[in-house]
């Protein structure tokens, strides 16, 4: 069971990859529009990654300081910091916050 598995995502995966080689990008390459759309995408995925972690647990809604912390990164990166700043920002607002 567990190999057949495997074996089916991986020519999933394969088969999704050839179909947007062959055909997503042509139709990318005509319409500027999508294609810009196309570059945001992984960064909207990875964002909504980080906030589901952040603020999910078990299925409820946890604001903690893990949001605080959170929070000042996305204020910290919307002002274009540089990324060490924002990672210390946010770790150092979440360890008070956590201290407190």
């Amino acid at each position: 069971m567990t190999w057949t598995v495997i074996i089916a995502l991986t020519i999933g995966v394969a088969t999704q990859r050839l179909v947007g080689m062959f055909l997503a990008g042509p139709l990318l390459a005509r319409r500027p529009v999508l294609a810009r759309l196309a570059d945001l995408l992984p960064a909207a995925v990875v964002a909504g990654v980080i906030v589901q972690l952040t603020v999910a647990e078990a299925g409820r809604l946890v604001l903690d300081a893990r949001a605080a912390g959170l929070a000042v990164a996305g204020l910290l990166v919307w002002r274009r910091a540089p990324l060490g700043v924002v990672v210390v920002a946010a770790a150092v607002v979440t360890a008070v916050i956590r201290a407190l």
